[in-house]
């Protein structure tokens, strides 16, 4: 077998999980008239048709991705049925859901992001990032594919929710290249460039980058630091070299790389607690058997509340709009590098045996400071904060940060190191009937130091990373004198995720096949943690010291004195190693009455990992969820005069020993300030349909249409109880009895149109293309859900204008400037704010591209 020829049968096998199209959904296979026998997938990990895959797949091609200005993986969510995403800590933090299967902060995904067959880099800091792909690596893709539903069995991570596989282009034989500009408003400028040489015929390299600006879009009123918040500023590069080192052994090599640096996200305030207790009087929601003399109402949630009623008159007062924000911190930052190399080798052993072995190393690192809500608030005017000011209390007027979070001199704020090691053996019987996969994957993620970070708490913060505050508010009801704590977050965990798998298609005929697949996974978190707390006052006559430094586990550390131990934190030291093993499988039945239609039903057993948070003593653990997966579906393609497609796919899910996030409330006494715990503490159904279309009505015209309908019901919501030596008095579980789930939007809608018309020879193409997204109302936090919104996007462009190699393209996103929340703060049981992150307004601009050898 020639090497060109060895290349051809890998094309799919090694990179590809499905070849580019140009419909938005699934699998629009007739969009360019492409014949539906060539598109090859390796969804399963083996060569199949794309419409033999019976997977609920949503398929976006490099094309599609640079029309729809796709270039962090928050962007990705616009245009997918059942693919939600949580933008809490801005698009480059952001974690994704399909079907209603959420990941939290410390948690790990539920969804598995993957870069040429390799999972994102994992990181798990104080806040959600990591666990993904960097921003710019969508540029240069030949495709991304979403799967739906649990994908464990093959995939390295296990997850219950699906995986997004981004595919970049591979080096070819030809002598291409491209560059290309883009300049559109909020002063965007974006570079991206390919060069792809065979530098012989045994050897090819390709290299992409990608430069991108855009000021934000959030103005920020407090004049205090940056003008505006949620801007753009990465570089992104990547370097992919094939070698075909026998004509049967072939090497492919990726490096890529992405940093940015942005100033962050911010939130706009919309409601507040006007009326939060006086601070004074005991709650007698707080009393129980286990604090039978209940407590007072918080102290600090009082100041919260009313300053955050504060800010929303003075935005009332400038007339601000939804994208207008008041954030008072002077530096902050969002800087964040990822780097991963990745080795693939493929040996064709024999006509029936091919054997793949991938191995990478890869790692992130976080540097963040940033108001986690976005606040710029001073002390309220009331009768009780008159009280205290005079008992030598805050002052009115007084300025004071909620949460800040400071980068500590010295650390990152997460850096972890992921190595992975795949191998496969892909085979068939010699009469076609039968293929399989086996293989076994290794997964090793460590620490690069501590992650550690230091938030200033009620504090005037110029920088709590160097402990430079000042002011604050009251330490406790009998000592109102203002204070300011510093936490220290100090971590380090290390994952250890290991796994065998086997799967397996036999076809008993040519219409009916059977597949069974099977994986044993091993998880294993080691934690540990250093983790304190100082307290700084204000004492009359002496100025603003030091007065208290414990440990923040109070219940193992209870004893601890810092300052009287000389600051020495292995008087913290907690260690903690949370360990399972769990099978996953999956059993598939195909029924094909004609070439061009598919039946299936599938039962899967989805499962992810326990999770580790030291930030909330006695509640640092979260057992492992499991999922079972019922799918029934129906692919079928239409030729002849109206050449189409209908893929149909409905879903039941019995979720159980689900993680649900559950807001802290702590006991006045023990110095903490709230925290938000996983708990095992729910049952779910999760029940849909997904719908995939597409038409081509006459030559240069292609419309498809997406549609998700989701219904998720909690059946279940068991808090667990504290025990009496728990420094927190409540938890309350996100989510109610009877409610759906978060994230879950019941009505998700995608219609795209593309139309082009030559416009004869030597003067180009004319190409016009819409997208109309809808989705429905969703719950983001409890009880709190943000309306539905509808997106419009537009472009138009010639492509080789004149024969010149020239293509240029304008572009407008969000057309009509809908403006739409994503997510929110939530923030109100424990501080009375009600704040929202907003999408981006109407973007519009051009784009002009130079190619050559295309």
């Amino acid at each position: 077998m020639s090497a060109r020829n060895f290349r051809s049968r890998l094309t799919s096998s090694v990179a590809v999980p499905a070849i580019a199209f140009a419909g938005l959904t699934a699998t629009p296979l007739m969009a360019q008239g492409i014949n539906p026998d060539e598109i090859i997938v390796t969804a399963r990990r083996t060569e199949e048709r794309l419409q033999d895959v019976p997977i609920s797949i949503t398929v976006f091609s490099g094309d599609q991705i640079q029309k729809r200005n796709i270039a962090v993986a928050s962007d990705l969510a616009v245009f997918t049925p059942s693919l939600s995403v949580n933008t809490r800590y801005g698009p480059e933090k952001s974690t994704f859901s399909i079907r209603g299967f959420n990941q939290d902060a410390s948690t790990a995904p539920t969804v598995g992001v993957y870069f040429a067959d390799v999972v994102g880099v994992r990181a798990q800091g104080g806040t959600a990032g990591g666990n993904t792909v960097g921003a710019g690596a969508f540029t240069d893709l030949q495709n991304v594919q979403v799967l739906k539903g649990p994908q464990g069995t093959l995939q390295g991570r296990n997850t219950t929710g699906g995986a997004v596989l981004l595919v970049p282009a591979k080096p070819t034989d030809l002598l291409e290249a491209s560059i290309e500009g883009t300049y559109g408003n909020y002063d965007q400028k974006r570079v991206q460039a390919m060069f792809n040489a065979p530098l012989a015929d045994t050897f090819k390299v390709r290299v992409a980058i990608d430069r991108n600006e855009r000021d934000g879009y959030m103005k920020n009123h407090s004049g205090v630091g940056p003008k505006d918040f949620n801007d753009v500023n990465y570089f992104y590069g990547r370097l992919s070299v094939v070698a075909d080192l026998t004509p049967n052994l072939e090497n492919y090599t990726i490096f890529h790389y992405s940093r940015s640096d942005t100033n962050g996200y911010a939130s706009h305030y919309e409601f507040c607690d006007s009326n939060p207790g006086d601070p004074r009087q005991i709650n007698p929601a707080t009393i129980s058997p286990i604090n039978p003399n209940g407590s007072k109402y918080s102290i600090s949630r009082y100041y919260t509340s009313l300053a955050a009623c504060d800010q929303i008159a003075g935005q009332a007062a400038r007339g601000d709009g939804p994208l207008d924000v008041d954030v008072s911190d002077p530096d902050p930052r969002m800087f964040l590098r990822t780097w991963q190399a990745i080795n693939t080798t493929t040996w064709q052993a024999s006509d029936t045996i091919t054997i793949k072995n991938i191995v990478s190393y890869g790692e992130y690192r976080e540097q963040s400071q940033f108001q986690l809500y976005s606040d710029n608030f001073t002390v309220p005017d009331t009768a009780i904060t008159r009280y205290y000011a005079a008992r030598r209390g805050p002052q009115i007027g007084q300025p004071f940060d909620y949460i800040q979070l400071g980068t500590q001199p010295g650390h990152d704020a997460a850096a972890e190191s992921t190595t992975t090691e795949e191998l496969q053996i892909q085979g068939r019987s010699a009469d076609g009937k039968f293929n399989f996969v086996v293989g076994g994957y290794l997964e090793f993620s460590r620490p690069l130091g501590y992650n550690q970070q230091r938030t200033g708490i009620y504090g005037n913060c110029v920088d709590p990373g160097v402990l430079n505050c000042s002011g604050g508010l009251p330490l406790s009801d009998s000592a109102p004198i203002p204070g300011t704590i510093i936490s220290e977050s100090r971590t380090q965990l290390a994952f250890d995720n290991h796994g065998v798998f086997a799967q397996g298609t036999y076809r008993f005929t040519d219409q009916l096949a059977l597949t069974l697949g099977g994986r044993w996974t091993f998880d294993k978190i080691a934690g540990y943690s250093e983790s304190n707390r100082r307290v700084f006052a204000s004492v009359p006559g002496v100025g603003y010291v030091l007065s208290n430094w414990v440990c923040n586990d109070n219940l193992n550390h209870a004893t601890v004195n810092l300052i009287a131990n000389g600051g020495d934190l292995t008087a913290c030291g907690t260690r903690i190693t949370v360990k399972s093993n769990k099978p996953t499988w999956l059993i598939d039945l195909d029924f094909k009455p004609t070439p061009d239609t598919l039946i299936y039903a599938k039962y899967a057993r989805g499962y992810r990992q326990g999770t580790v948070n030291f930030t909330n003593p006695g509640l640092e653990t979260a057992l492992p969820e499991k999922v079972d997966a019922y799918e029934v579906g129906a692919k079928l393609t239409f030729r002849g005069a109206l050449p189409g497609y209908l893929n149909v796919a409905g879903f039941w899910n019995d979720f159980s020993n689900q993680q649900v996030f559950g807001a802290l409330i702590p006991k006045p006494e023990s110095g903490l300030v709230g925290g938000s715990a996983i708990i095992n503490a729910g049952k779910s159904v999760i029940r849909g349909v997904e719908v995939d279309a597409g038409v081509t009505p006459f030559q240069g015209l292609r419309l498809s249409a997406g549609y998700a309908y989701l219904d998720t019901k909690l059946k279940d919501l068991v808090t667990p109880t504290l025990s009496a030596d728990s420094p927190f008095l409540q938890i309350i579980p996100r989510g109610r009895i009877g409610g759906p789930l978060t994230y879950s939007p019941k009505h998700k809608l995608t219609l795209s149109g593309d139309y082009s018309v030559p416009l004869g020879d030597n003067v180009g193409e004319l190409n016009f293309g819409a997208v109309f997204t809808y989705t429905a109302r969703q719950f983001v936090d409890g009880n709190l859900q943000i309306p539905g919104y509808s997106l419009l996007n537009l472009n138009a462009g010639i492509t080789d204008v004149g024969g010149s190699g020239f293509d240029v393209v304008v572009f407008a996103q969000n057309v009509t400037n809908k403006h739409y929340r994503t997510t929110s703060g939530g923030g109100y049981d424990s501080s009375g704010i009600g704040d929202f992150m907003y999408g981006p307004p109407r973007m519009y601009g051009v784009r002009l591209k130079y190619a050559f050898g295309r």
